[in-house]
């Protein structure tokens, strides 16, 4: 068995381990079409529940995944962040994926960094992974940001193999970082 992550706290957020009560909010997230706007559609409440489902059982098979993320001193619950396998298909295809999504009400005040930070942490020092990847459609430019905060490097353009051609959320990016070296600068690149 892996080594086992279910709860982390960081200055301002506790990242843990998904609870019933998380459900209706999980839910609303997702139905929330500014907050999906770089996804190819909403979840209805059946596609949420299945998603967080998968969500939860990856922590009992790899110890670690995408985290519900609260505010510490409000235990208001605001998205998840974590990571994930990236799908087949695409750059770092079942490597991990560091990701986050988070209620528009928490946008803007750095919590997708601090989170995702964290779970960078647990991936090169808990988990024990060479390399961790991120990736988004190109228009997303927001998670683009996060993704240079976190001292991502450009790996790849490419079109999303599971969206149709000329759709306007196929042009993607992915991103990669490997663990800091005294002597190597961490620039994404093969």
């Amino acid at each position: 068995m892996a080594r086992r992550f279910d709860r982390i706290r960081t200055a301002r957020l506790v990242m843990r381990r998904w609870r019933d009560a998380d459900r209706d909010a999980y839910a609303a997230m997702n139905a929330d079409p500014l907050v999906m706007r770089y996804f190819p559609a909403t979840l209805d409440r059946a596609a949420s529940d299945a998603s967080l489902d998968r969500i939860e059982d990856l922590f009992d098979t790899q110890g670690f995944g995408l985290w519900a993320l609260e505010v510490a001193d409000t235990a208001e619950f605001i998205g998840f962040t974590g990571l994930n396998r990236m799908p087949e298909g695409v750059p770092g295809a079942g490597d991990m994926e560091v990701g986050w999504r988070l209620a528009h009400r928490a946008w803007h005040r750095g919590y997708a960094t601090e989170a995702a930070t964290a779970a960078v942490e647990v991936g090169f020092n808990g988990a024990g992974l060479d390399q961790i990847w991120s990736m988004t459609a190109a228009a997303n430019q927001p998670s683009q940001a996060v993704m240079r905060r976190l001292g991502m490097g450009l790996y790849a353009h490419f079109d999303h193999p599971k969206l149709a051609v000329g759709h306007a959320l196929r042009p993607h990016v992915a991103y990669r970082l490997r663990p800091p070296r005294a002597s190597q600068k961490n620039d994404g690149g093969p």
